[in-house]
């Protein structure tokens, strides 16, 4: 009767441990559920993203044979695109940046520029590594490791003066590296001059190989991105002078120009890059 006692109480301990696992196990499962839901939004976006820039990638092999007879095919659609363009940006941008010019100080200002162009080393670190240029990749990523640190999270341009200077270039860029076809020139949305190559290229740049995607706080992230597009926009503001003639004309050819210079290693400070800017200016 013992024995059968103490069968029935190790019975009843082992049915209670079964339960106790059990029920951590639906704990555990239960708190997997809810991580995965939190992180499809995420997920979707993430595709969808992907999904863009394929198509804009397919569309750059497709129309890249049209190009090479007339370097602007599309241009009864880019017309139309750049005076859009340039009504926003003549009665929305411009005023903002000309506001942010004035209110902003010139030292506070270039501390602006070189903290995108120390987000930006990171976008030509990976860009370099992509294109197996290793200097390049160890040039722009010492400067990101020193501007990051003694630099005030890039706000000071220490890297420059001690020697390591920038290495400028971008996915457009390797795309070109790699043997892609320019494609013809477009006039996107808000963006301004592109050629599919390049316009490519900054989808890329902008939600993959840079910082600001990472950044999981959605006020941080499109601040930083409001302050980029103002901040470049009131650099270019002298620029609005050097413009004569057709303004469609000469935006776009100075944009081909420069694009061209930039992507075979020429003249690599180009305000009319992907980056749109001077970024290698000293603090």
């Amino acid at each position: 009767m013992a024995e059968s006692g103490l069968l029935k109480v190790g019975r009843e301990g082992r049915q209670t441990r079964l339960s106790g696992i059990k029920d951590q196990d639906i704990h555990i499962g239960s708190e997997a559920v809810v991580s995965l839901t939190d992180s499809s939004v995420h997920a979707r976006m993430l595709l969808w993203r992907e999904v863009v820039v394929c198509a804009v990638f397919c569309l750059c092999f497709l129309l890249a044979p049209g190009s090479q007879a007339n370097e602007d095919p599309l241009e009864v659609i880019n017309r139309p695109m750049f005076a859009l363009n340039d009504a926003l940006d003549r009665w929305a941008l411009k005023p903002v940046a000309r506001g942010y010019d004035f209110v902003m100080p010139a030292p506070a200002q270039r501390g602006v520029s070189n903290f995108f162009a120390n987000l930006y080393d990171v976008t030509s670190t990976l860009n370099a590594v992509l294109q197996c240029r290793w200097e390049g990749a160890s040039q722009s990523g010492g400067r990101f490791l020193v501007n990051s640190t003694l630099g005030l999270a890039g706000l000071f341009d220490v890297a420059t003066p001690l020697g390591i200077g920038p290495y400028r270039t971008d996915f457009g860029h390797t795309l070109a590296l790699w043997g892609i076809p320019e494609g013809p020139y477009v006039m996107l949305p808000l963006f301004g001059p592109r050629t599919f190559r390049s316009g490519t290229g900054l989808l890329v740049d902008t939600f993959t190989l840079s910082v600001p995607p990472y950044i999981h706080n959605r006020n941080v992230r499109n601040s930083i991105w409001g302050l980029e597009l103002v901040h470049g926009r009131a650099r270019l503001l002298d620029a609005d002078e050097l413009i004569s003639g057709d303004r469609y004309i000469f935006v776009r050819d100075a944009y081909l120009q420069q694009r061209a210079a930039f992507v075979n290693d020429g003249e690599l400070q180009d305000d009319f890059s992907d980056f749109e800017d001077s970024w290698d200016q000293a603090f």
